[in-house]
């Protein structure tokens, strides 16, 4: 896995202050994509143990709510598996951090990778420029869902998230 930053003290991707991992690697190809930088799946820095002590630093910071994977999309079919070992590592050793993940594929599309339980709010669907809005919470366009995960799960109907 390959990745483009991590942003410290982050409040635009998600509830409270948190730390984001821009991960590389889409191939949606969204027209007027904020981050195009990060569609190239062998571009950026290899994810590697310095990084992931990085990332667990800041978690490891009192105030800092969770983390939120972003992109490229860290769901690309060659991230998953990376990807989701990092998750499931996270909610071993922070488990009352929350866990953001964006993603351009329809949760109805990923509802049964192993790691979908660990994640708390999955922000679902392609950007679509025509459906911009910028009043909309943590989404751009008005298509895409910001899904309560667990509470997804538990009722097996989707629930939006609620901030």
């Amino acid at each position: 896995m390959r990745y483009h930053d991590i942003t410290k003290d982050d409040m635009l991707n998600g509830d409270g202050l948190r730390v984001v991992l821009w991960i590389s690697g889409c191939t949606h190809a969204c027209e007027q994509c904020q981050n195009p930088i990060t569609w190239d799946i062998n571009d950026g820095l290899v994810f590697d143990e310095k990084a992931k002590t990085e990332l667990f630093d800041i978690l490891e910071r009192d105030y800092i709510s969770g983390i939120t994977l972003s992109g490229g999309d860290p769901l690309h079919p060659q991230n998953r598996e990376e990807v989701g070992k990092l998750i499931e590592e996270i909610k071993e050793k922070f488990p009352n951090k929350t866990i953001w993940c964006y993603t351009g594929f329809l949760y109805e599309e990923i509802e049964d990778l192993d790691f979908m339980p660990l994640i708390d709010v999955l922000v679902d669907g392609r950007f679509v420029i025509g459906l911009l809005d910028h009043q909309l919470h943590w989404r751009g366009s008005s298509n895409q869902r910001v899904i309560d995960v667990k509470e997804t799960k538990a009722l097996n109907k989707i629930v939006l998230h609620n901030s």
